[in-house]
């Protein structure tokens, strides 16, 4: 990997200007791949049981699993960088983004944004990755989102775009179809 370590900012985050990632181990790399793929797996899983029995100790179970994978996300990145594609795998590093994108730190999200932000770049991560992420954060601050990926789960309809004339073109620059097709697969559960 190229760079040095960048500087943790107050509170032990890593920094925007910091250094993506950092070279790593194989072995580092593999543990913590299968790390993030068990956290997303596990989430997923309790996901699943809530669906099928929604009582309060389910909604429980999720928000605590949610909040420590977040706090071992944020440990990976602050030690290692965001864990790109290039160095945990795809499945991975996608492991790590569904982890982000249920956090409940905007400001984590918005540092590890900036993170995907270059590695989507510099071609070590999908920039569908930024996309998905840039959203969020968007949506989050009030703000309109770039790529339409957020929808409103109550009117199946996306939450307010930025220059919505040229939507599909941005979204079909990081391997998105068109916005009508998402939401139609939305409405018909496809």
């Amino acid at each position: 990997m190229k760079g040095s370590p960048g500087r943790l900012a107050a509170g032990g985050h890593a920094r925007q200007d910091q250094v993506a990632t950092r070279e790593m181990v194989p072995a580092l790399a593999t543990a913590l791949a299968g790390e993030l793929e068990r956290r997303a797996g596990e989430e997923h899983r309790l996901m699943r049981q809530a669906r099928a029995n929604p009582a309060p100790r389910c909604r429980r179970a999720i928000s605590e699993c949610r909040g420590a994978n977040a706090a071992a996300l944020r440990t990976i990145v602050d030690h290692h960088g965001w864990p790109a594609a290039d160095v945990v795998g795809a499945p991975a590093s996608t492991a790590a983004l569904m982890i982000l994108l249920h956090a409940t730190d905007l400001d984590f999200q918005l540092t590890c944004r900036d993170l995907i932000a270059q590695a989507a770049a510099d071609g070590r991560c999908p920039a569908l990755h930024h996309a998905y992420i840039a959203d969020h954060c968007a949506v989050e601050q009030g703000q309109p989102q770039f790529y339409g990926t957020r929808v409103d789960p109550a009117t199946f309809r996306p939450y307010p775009v930025r220059r919505p004339q040229t939507l599909d073109e941005r979204r079909r620059d990081v391997g998105l179809g068109p916005l009508d097709e998402q939401l139609r697969a939305l409405r018909t559960g496809e």
